[in-house]
């Protein structure tokens, strides 16, 4: 049950298209909203939550009070999770207030990083060491219903990434992005974690994992930061497709749209040079791909505010 990016025998390949010229400092957070039919995402380093309707190219945005790494859609419409660096919070969208809910590993030189909801409705996430370089000394935590937060018996990671749900919601996937390793793990409707293993190595000269989504076939789909391309395995861990993206820090992806049949991009400026933004114009862009598959409706949190 793993593969190796580098075995490519029968990858279809395809070219994305810059769809915003966003010029984020570090995009991430692809999230695709079935209900309204928008795309979010976030620019972490700008401190900044962004929404896009491709229906009129039209883009809304809301200034955080600190760096908001992930986010979960709400199963009441009118919320979002945030998961600020520090800590965990509700989102109201249409007032803009924040309620806090939990502080996340207090008295670290960690933040919030990447984060999805299981297919129960709870929110999965993990952190990021903020020394360089990031040293594995953080972790893999989910925040219940209820609103309780446990962590979750993994490795620690130092840049915590890939966190994603097959369609059945009994495998998670997640990464420690430094190793170049996608994991899987046997994730239980009682969210029992078990069976920890490799899913994938990658294999190219250049490229981290970073987001991952999930397609109706249980493909996942993956960013490769520092490697300008995403690519889609197999639930076996083979390489299937790759999509090119025309700068070099790719970092989440989302399949949306009417059909859920759009790949949507975000990508980053953060690292990057005088010489390398020259080569990179287009970085900090959200860019949308069309292969030949179809995503599943986004999860949602399904605690509810106090």
């Amino acid at each position: 049950m793993n593969g190796e990016a580098g075995v490519q025998a029968k990858t279809q390949e395809q070219r994305a298209a810059l769809a915003i010229d966003a010029k984020c400092a570090l995009g991430e957070g692809a999230t695709w909203c079935s209900r309204s039919n928008r795309f979010y995402w976030v620019d972490i380093e700008g401190a900044r939550l962004w929404r896009y309707d491709p229906r009129d190219a039209s883009s809304t945005s809301w200034s955080m009070p600190e760096r908001l790494a992930t986010f979960a859609l709400c199963a009441d419409p009118h919320y979002l999770l945030l998961g600020l660096a520090s800590r965990l919070a509700f989102f109201d969208l249409a007032t803009g207030a924040i309620e806090t809910i939990v502080e996340v590993e207090a008295g670290l030189n960690t933040r919030v990083n990447d984060g999805r909801c299981d297919r129960q409705g709870r929110f999965v996430f993990g952190t990021k060491d903020e020394s360089a370089p990031a040293q594995p000394v953080g972790g893999f935590y989910r925040l219940n219903r209820d609103l309780s937060l446990e962590r979750l018996p993994l490795p620690a990671p130092a840049i915590s990434n890939s966190i994603a749900f097959s369609p059945d919601g009994a495998t998670m996937y997640f990464c420690d992005s430094p190793t170049r390793e996608i994991r899987a793990c046997d994730y239980g409707a009682d969210g029992r974690v078990s069976n920890e293993r490799l899913f994938v190595r990658l294999t190219d000269a250049t490229g981290e994992p970073d987001g991952s989504t999930v397609d109706a076939e249980g493909g996942l789909w993956n960013a490769h930061w520092g490697g300008a391309r995403v690519v889609r395995y197999d639930a076996n861990g083979v390489e299937t497709e790759r999509v090119t993206v025309p700068t070099a820090q790719p970092s989440c992806v989302a399949l949306g749209g009417a059909r859920l049949a759009t790949l949507y991009v975000t990508s980053a400026r953060v690292g990057l040079d005088a010489d390398a933004l020259r080569e990179n114009p287009l970085a900090g862009g959200v860019f949308i791909a069309t292969p030949a598959r179809r995503g599943l409706p986004e999860p949602v949190f399904e605690g509810i505010p106090r």
